[in-house]
């Protein structure tokens, strides 16, 4: 037995609603844990430094950047990654057909960040303004698509969202 796992730590959390058990060193990031234990490699992996915002996740409802945190600070928490937000087989997201639909990626090494961060942002602000939008996606690296497609995604998902909540007119006898 190494000297390593005798440190090992026990974590606990939800991810994308499936409770997961594991043993992990003390040291080990959290989108370590994701990509490499979990299988979960729609978490990006860019600086390592937080500064680029791809590996970004949802924990009990907040964006968090995953190469900052260390796995046994998620023990207990509920995670939400970008393969959460449309399970295989699922209709996508507002926010995900959106941005399908405006453009709004091209390589798709941020996009996962990025949508992570604007879910949570809709989530909690149903209706956020253009100001709102540009503050979350700062600290989002994006090479290919200059952010306007992302904003105008962004934009469409919320007023799909308003559209989709408001209730039927009804039209009869008019």
């Amino acid at each position: 037995m190494s000297g390593l796992e005798s440190l090992a730590v026990p974590v606990r959390c939800t991810v994308n609603g499936v409770e997961q058990t594991a043993t992990v060193e003390p040291r080990l990031l959290l989108s370590d844990f994701l990509r490499h234990q979990l299988g979960l490699t729609g978490t990006h992996v860019g600086c390592e430094h937080g500064v680029c915002g791809a590996c970004t996740v949802m924990i009990d409802g907040k964006a968090v950047r995953s190469c900052l945190m260390l796995a046994v600070e998620a023990n207990g928490t509920a995670i939400v990654t970008v393969e959460g937000l449309a399970a295989d087989g699922q209709p996508l997201t507002p926010l995900q057909k959106a941005f399908h639909e405006e453009h709004g990626l091209q390589c798709g090494f941020c996009t996962s960040g990025i949508l992570m961060s604007l879910t949570a942002l809709i989530e909690h602000q149903p209706s956020p303004t253009e100001d709102d939008i540009v503050t979350t996606l700062d600290g989002h690296l994006c090479r290919c698509t200059g952010y306007r497609n992302i904003v105008r995604a962004a934009q469409a998902a919320v007023k799909a969202e308003q559209h989709r909540s408001r209730p039927a007119v009804a039209t009869a006898g008019r």
